[in-house]
Parts: C-alpha cells; structure tokens; sequence
C-alpha cells in the first residue's frame, strides 16, 4: 500500500495504512486489512509456509509501523510535504520487503534488542525464548499461534 500511494501520488491511502497498523496493535492480525488479506488469500494461494511469531514482537513492530505511517500521514496531509512523506514510506517500503523476501524483521529485532539490555523486561515475552510454549497454549484452545481459528 506503501508504494501505491508513492507510485499513484493518493496521500490519503496513507490513512488506511494506519489503520492497519493500528488494528494489528490493538488485535494482532484479525481485523487489519492487509493482515487478512495476507493470512487468508495469498499464503494459502502461493501455498507459503505457516511461519508462526511470538506476538509481542511482532506488536512491537506494528507499534512501529504506527510511528512511520502516522509521521508520513502528518507529514503530507496536514503540511503538505509528501516528498518527506514518501520518503517514510519508502522506509516502512524496505522493512517489509526485508520481511517478506528474507524473513528479517526489523522491529523484532529491535524488540529483542530491548530485552537484552533489559529496557523490556523479559517477562514481557517469556514465549520468545520457548515459542512451542504458545503453540501448545493455543492449540489446546483450538488456535494457531497467532490466534486463527486452527479450521481456518
């Protein structure tokens, strides 16, 4: 979506970019667009492997993305400077190329990074270090680890 609203010059998908990021912090993957769209079309169309993630990594991430998509909202719609507006996108752009391509995730990363110098507690993410906890957690309760129904 990043680089439809650069390459179609539209600030105002910016906003739905947001939003994404937004409901992937308050819910996870349920209920953002972009989210489902990946869980439930194309995964399962290119047949890609289920790459369970422990959540508040990936929480911490799409904090992140929050950050990024709010200052290239601000920047173009309410100054007016979408050349610095794109060019945040064009950061949130490489991030999820670097996700999607090579499975690096920069604000996991950075969120482990965190933990080691002690800014997050450990506690915070006690399944990072043993993910099969979560697994078997959500499992017994019907889910995969990211909260989808295992029928899905």
């Amino acid at each position: 979506m990043s680089a439809a609203t650069i390459l179609l010059d539209q600030p105002l998908i910016t906003l739905l970019i947001l939003y994404g990021f937004i409901a992937r912090v308050a819910a996870g993957p349920r209920i953002s667009p972009l989210a489902i769209l990946v869980t439930k079309i194309i995964v399962p169309t290119l047949k890609l492997p289920y790459r369970p993630v422990a959540g508040p990594p990936k929480r911490f991430s799409a904090g992140m993305g929050v950050a990024f998509s709010a200052t290239a909202a601000i920047l173009s719609l309410a100054f007016g400077l979408n050349g610095a507006a794109y060019g945040v996108l064009g950061a949130l752009i490489f991030a999820a190329g670097l996700e999607s391509i090579f499975g690096i995730c920069i604000g996991c990363y950075i969120f482990g990074l965190l933990i080691k110098s002690g800014i997050i507690p450990e506690s915070v993410c006690e399944e990072c270090a043993n993910f099969e906890l979560r697994v078997k957690r959500m499992a017994d309760q019907g889910l995969r680890p990211d909260g989808i129904p295992l029928s899905d």
